[in-house]
């Protein structure tokens, strides 16, 4: 009753312990309610109002509360397929000892408190409320279906470690599927990562997540490169043929808290999967043509547009308009490289203007009829040696990155020094403001340029630059820094 008394003098949106969760489906569990806590922190208490589709969910402390609040506002949760909806509630605690209905809630929370604090047996408290706890380790086998984007170990990092610390990463293909096998610090991290993750997809409607526990109760990693890594052991080398970035791109992860995934690669969208074989992501209706606008007319070329599109997928062809210059369409070859492409360009500045990309309303590109008057606006790129993405199992695919004001160099001649590649940038209009060879690889480089823009125009102008003897500099964004 003092509660109630004292329910008006506090806003629903300030920091509490106590959250409110509204329309819950009927069928829910408190086992399943408590799961959308656990990875931020412990959970102390739990009240299930089963007739309201409500629940009152308390955390251990208001840095775990908030943490919960932000991490879900923008990723709405989903519960037996519907979203449910959290705030701050009015409580600052919450008392279950006298409440009705509440055994099986709390026998739930009472099983989950057991996994926190170590015992991993199977507690019939837990299974009374419909929670199953095997005896299990620390590694998980997951399965990525409907691979519609790369799917990279990074990502993978950056959503499993919201549950824990995250010791190793193996990925591979197996039966004609993305697998990857990932290592916590502690079991019962990896069992509220299956609990929370399990059939959930990375983005809506596709890279679901199917999630096992191993057999295998330790990873061994080799080497530290895009396909395995030990967070542990820093000294690890990359593997022959293998090195796709440098030392310092392996970089000291922090803790569970990680950044979410950023722009469409970010934070997991806790949806359910689609429909089995049918896959449907918002935004995309299979159309992979973009219009381009608020282009410069004065600079842009139909080459410049396909080298810098051209990093996010394979672009078929380009065309300019012929009366309005500042405006583009560009063909991808599919309709999720024309999605990543805007993710990462819309709103990128190229040649002192803010570029906007979204869908066009065109399904493809007409090529000018014979003696039509086009001036050399529209290219056809379908057969272009400089595609990046023809081949499916190119690491390229593992090394898609915003737009960055460092660049990554590759096949560089051994003949040419630092100097020279400075100089040819520098002959380009850019600022080099740093420069690092790879230590174990001279044919790759690190150039930190002035700013993201300069960088944009710099891959567009140097991506494929003929050193002669038929060695082509290949150019692209990189994640490090130097």
């Amino acid at each position: 009753n003092e509660k109630k008394k004292g329910k008006g003098n506090r806003s629903p949106y300030s920091p509490s312990r106590v959250l409110h969760i509204r329309q819950i489906p009927s069928g829910v569990t408190g086992a399943e309610v408590v799961s959308l806590g656990l990875p931020f922190g412990k959970v102390t208490n739990l009240l299930m109002l089963r007739g309201k589709g409500q629940a009152f969910l308390e955390m251990a402390s208001i840095d775990a509360a908030v943490s919960m609040v932000n991490y879900y506002t923008p990723a709405t949760p989903h519960l037996h397929n519907q979203p449910v909806y959290i705030q701050y509630s009015n409580y600052k605690e919450l008392r279950t000892d006298n409440q009705h209905n509440q055994a099986r809630p709390q026998a739930a929370l009472q099983g989950v408190n057991a996994v926190q604090h170590g015992n991993l047996g199977i507690t019939s408290a837990l299974a009374a409320e419909g929670g199953v706890l095997p005896s299990h380790g620390s590694v998980l086998r997951i399965v990525v279906e409907n691979v519609f984007y790369p799917v990279t170990l990074d990502i993978l990092y950056q959503i499993f470690s919201k549950f824990g610390f995250v010791v190793k990463i193996v990925m591979f293909h197996k039966n004609n599927q993305f697998q990857s096998l990932l290592q916590y610090a502690d079991a019962t991290n990896a069992y509220y990562a299956k609990m929370s993750l399990d059939g959930h997809s990375i983005y809506t409607g596709c890279c679901t997540l199917r999630i096992d526990f191993s057999k295998l109760t330790n990873l061994t990693v080799k080497y530290n490169n895009d396909k395995s890594r030990d967070f542990t052991r820093l000294d690890l080398p990359f593997g022959d043929g293998q090195r796709t970035m440098s030392s310092d791109a392996i970089y000291a992860f922090p803790g569970p808290s990680v950044p979410p995934v950023p722009g469409a690669l970010g934070p997991l969208m806790v949806t359910t999967s689609a429909a089995p074989g049918h896959v449907t992501i918002p935004g995309i209706p299979g159309n992979s043509v973009l219009l381009v606008s608020n282009l410069n007319p004065e600079a842009i070329t139909p080459y410049g547009l396909f080298i810098l599109f051209g990093v996010y997928g394979d672009v078929h062809r380009v065309k300019i308009m012929f009366k309005k210059r500042g405006i583009a369409l560009v063909q991808m070859a599919d309709a999720a490289q024309a999605q990543l492409a805007i993710n990462y360009l819309n709103g990128q500045r190229l040649y002192g203007r803010v570029m906007h990309a979204t869908l066009s309303k065109y399904q493809t590109i007409q090529l000018p009829r014979e003696g039509q008057e086009d001036k050399g606006l529209t290219k056809d790129y379908s057969n272009s040696p400089l595609h990046r993405f023809k081949n499916p199992c190119s690491r390229n695919f593992q090394n898609i990155f915003p737009p960055s004001a460092t660049l990554h160099l590759s096949n560089i001649p051994p003949s040419v020094t630092v100097d020279d590649l400075k100089n040819l940038f520098t002959s380009k209009g850019s600022t080099v403001k740093g420069f690092k060879f790879f230590q174990k690889d001279c044919k790759m480089a690190l150039i930190q340029l002035g700013s993201v823009e300069e960088a944009v125009h710099a891959l567009i102008e140097l991506h494929n630059h003929d050193f002669g003897e038929n060695q082509h500099l290949k150019v692209s964004f990189s994640k490090s820094s130097i």
